[in-house]
């Protein structure tokens, strides 16, 4: 399944990033919509969901995100809702760890 957030803020650090890999943190910017992905490996088994996937967050509550490689490289957004397929542009789409 597929988490659609609203970026709310992001550290500073995301801009600074130039490793090849690591370029699309230059890319996030507050108030865009991303979508996240929950797949293997990062499903657990029991209760199918993705830790940190805003389950049981309604629409008004912020949620902290990490990028993966650049611990300095956060923020926080608001889900907007959960989907079976994502639909956001290829650099607006992520995958949960």
């Amino acid at each position: 399944y597929c988490v659609e957030f609203q970026t709310e803020s992001l550290s500073q650090h995301c801009a600074l990033e130039t490793r090849p890999y690591a370029r699309w943190m230059q890319y996030l910017r507050e108030g865009h919509r991303v979508c996240v992905t929950c797949q293997a490996p990062a499903i657990n088994a029991r209760t199918q969901r993705c830790s940190g996937d805003g389950h049981n967050a309604d629409g008004g509550k912020t949620l902290h995100w990490e990028a993966v490689g650049n611990s300095l490289c956060q923020g926080t957004w608001k889900k907007i809702r959960q989907l079976e397929q994502c639909s956001c542009p290829l650099v607006h789409s992520f995958i949960f760890t």
